[in-house]
């Protein structure tokens, strides 16, 4: 029997496209036919480090990346490969949340295997859209956002998962309704219908980081409501954004003050 935390590892140190997703499948594969244990006495992870990435695309500022409009090809495809970006890296986020936090209920590492294998398998169906365009991954450059927060709570299970699925992965609840609607009156119905897909399967990752939290708030004995807003406001300065799409965030796990305190710390609209 194959032990987690390696596979998770070996996911994450997968340097190329092809090889991350094709391990990612057998390894939640490996894990459902029960072929993964959780050792219990395994030794501590490694201190985070970037995981393993193709050379391309470019690692730039925020601030640094071109501005296209969807009304050209050149334009949709760089919003696809923007898309895309994410998900790549929500499938090395899911991992990490595997390999680094020990000692968890084997439903922790359920759900993120799961989570690691559906968003590569979002991946792959914005990579296929791509070429449709003539594009690829790799064609435009991008930011490195979502990996940064991974490393600033890469000590605590609480802090990751009260931010990274449930602050920047959960801007894709508030901002792919709009999207769809714009692209459907554009006529792109294929890329409607892989956002569609997405956009379904993101609210229960976002549940499980809302679970995760509230279980981890409960471990060390913190009030969860109170405990997101310290967070909110010592590491999410810059990230938040609104609108905030109310009822998928209800239906993720948010509950009335946090999504108060998310309104609060927001810029004005």
């Amino acid at each position: 029997m194959g032990d987690v935390f390696a596979a998770a590892r070996a996911c994450l140190d997968a340097g190329t496209v092809a090889a991350k997703l094709e391990l990612t499948h057998a390894a939640a594969a490996a894990w459902a036919r029960g072929g993964l244990a959780v050792p219990a006495d395994a030794a501590p992870p490694a201190p985070i480090r970037m995981p393993g990435r193709p050379p391309r695309p470019r690692l730039v500022p925020p601030r640094g990346l071109a501005q296209r409009g969807l009304g050209t090809p050149e334009g949709k495809a760089a919003f696809l490969h923007a898309i895309a970006h994410i998900e790549f890296n929500a499938v090395d986020l899911a991992w990490d949340a595997v390999y680094r936090f020990r000692g968890l209920p084997e439903a922790y590492y359920a759900d993120w295997i799961g989570i690691a294998a559906d968003e590569a398998r979002h991946f792959a169906l914005l990579q296929a859209r791509m070429a449709d365009l003539g594009a690829a991954y790799g064609d435009f450059d991008a930011h490195n956002g979502l990996w940064e927060m991974a490393e600033r709570t890469a000590a605590s299970c609480l802090a990751r998962m009260a931010l990274v699925p449930r602050v920047l992965e959960a801007r894709g609840l508030d901002v792919t309704p709009g999207m769809i609607a714009r692209l459907r009156h554009m006529g792109d119905e294929a890329t409607v219908a892989a956002l569609e897909v997405i956009l379904r399967e993101e609210v229960p990752h976002v549940a499980a980081g809302s679970r995760w939290f509230r279980w981890c708030c409960e471990r060390e004995g913190v009030v969860p409501d109170a405990t997101f807003r310290q967070l909110l406001r010592d590491y999410a300065h810059g990230y938040l954004r609104g609108p905030f799409n109310v009822e998928a965030r209800l239906e993720a796990g948010f509950d009335a003050e946090e999504l108060a305190a998310l309104e609060a710390l927001a810029p004005p609209r």
